[in-house]
């Protein structure tokens, strides 16, 4: 889960990164009272989460109340990459005397944890890998030495930071890499790390994304999910604790492993090119349990999708055998019956593996009319490809 700004900020503050105050509006009228509470000029942030907020005009300077209510005006309800903004970050007006760059992230190519710094930041990172690699420092850290004062020291150094803030900056990614291991991050950033007019240094940007396979324990990370701009599906999904993630195509997905469900969208969008653009609506993986109550749930979350005209079933039956699957999709037709959510949508099924013939001969056997059973995952895609783009 990728965090706003404001949010990485609050952890940050929590682990002892020190970072400008702010203040989080959603109304033009709140941006004018923030400004007068800081009583001077101010910085209006976008909270999105994509990059380039001030290239596209979501970052502004204000230079008095009525201004920041006007500059809140402008940014509110603006489009980002596709992110409508919601709401902003008042901050006061930071004396910068020079950006620097900092980050953690996982590394998942080389199987570590890495460090990147440079005394170049303010600007896009990637540009300056590209323009400038040798400004632009990558330090390997053990995950399970971590980083302590002698690390980071030795991160300092790499990326040539000037002594007058070198031992600030070391303090800074001891403390940042405290929040990466509490928190259960992937990746923790400050674009731009700054040292202020009085030789502050100060975390004036921040950047979180949380693993959500530690949700578990981590409970308090719910407060960080904004449920009036999340996808009410991956929310319902998240409560049946279902791998789902919402796409804008016709065709919704279940099937049984990651990588299964991953191919199974290549091949049903490759197929669905012959039928207008047809194109998979969700990814969700069943995992390895295909009970009724699962199978019911992924069905009630992509049937509830207006957007979904047909629904593939692929399953390859391994430890969970292809009965299991066939029975838990009889089930849950009967549950989903029983609630009043009659299935009317149609359905293919390809199952392969274990115990396949039997789960054919069940689903056979129920003779519900919208379930039709297909022998190979090619065809199977291309007859629900062809059904999505009947209904469409």
């Amino acid at each position: 889960m990728d965090l706003f700004e404001y949010q990485a900020k609050e952890l940050f503050a929590a682990h002892g990164v020190p970072v400008t105050p702010g203040t989080v509006c959603e109304t033009p009228a709140q941006v004018r009272a923030a400004a007068e509470a800081y009583g001077g000029t101010v910085v209006v942030k976008a909270q999105v989460k994509t990059g380039g907020r001030g290239k596209a005009g979501g970052v502004k300077l204000a230079g008095s109340p009525p201004d920041a209510e006007e500059v809140g005006r402008q940014i509110l309800g603006m489009d980002i990459k596709g992110h409508t903004v919601g709401r902003v970050l008042v901050t006061p007006a930071a004396d910068i005397a020079e950006e620097y760059y900092v980050s953690f992230l996982l590394d998942r190519a080389n199987r570590c944890y890495l460090s990147m710094a440079s005394v170049e930041g303010g600007i896009d990172i990637e540009e300056v890998a590209r323009t400038q690699p040798e400004a632009l420092a990558k330090i390997r850290v053990d995950a399970l030495a971590g980083v302590d004062a002698a690390k980071a020291a030795e991160i300092v150094a790499a990326a040539r930071f000037p002594d007058d803030v070198a031992e600030q900056v070391a303090d800074v990614l001891v403390q940042l890499w405290q929040v990466l291991v509490a928190e259960d991050a992937t990746l923790v950033e400050v674009n731009p790390l700054v040292k202020s007019a009085d030789g502050i240094v100060l975390a004036l940007d921040g950047k979180v994304t949380l693993d959500e396979n530690a949700d578990f324990r981590q409970v308090e990370h719910e407060q960080f999910v904004i449920r009036d701009e999340s996808d009410p599906l991956e929310l319902l999904a998240k409560e049946k604790n279902l791998n789902y993630v919402k796409l804008d195509g016709a065709v919704g997905i279940i099937g049984n492993g990651a990588g299964l469900v991953m191919s199974t969208l290549d091949v049903v969008a490759y197929a669905g090119e012959e039928f207008g653009g047809v194109k998979p609506a969700n990814f969700l993986d069943i995992g390895g349990g295909a009970s009724a109550q699962v199978m019911a749930d992924g069905l009630e979350i992509i049937l509830s999708d207006p957007q979904v005209k047909a629904v593939l079933v692929n399953v390859f039956g391994g430890i969970t055998s292809c009965d299991t699957v066939a029975d838990g999709i009889v089930q849950a037709f009967a549950m989903l019956a029983e609630r009043g959510d009659a299935v009317d949508k149609p359905i293919v099924c390809r199952l392969d593996g274990n115990n396949a013939i039997e789960g054919r001969r069940i689903l056979d056997e129920a003779e519900h009319e919208v379930i039709e059973l297909v022998d190979t995952m090619d065809a199977a895609a291309r007859r629900v490809a062809e059904l999505a783009a009947r209904s469409a």
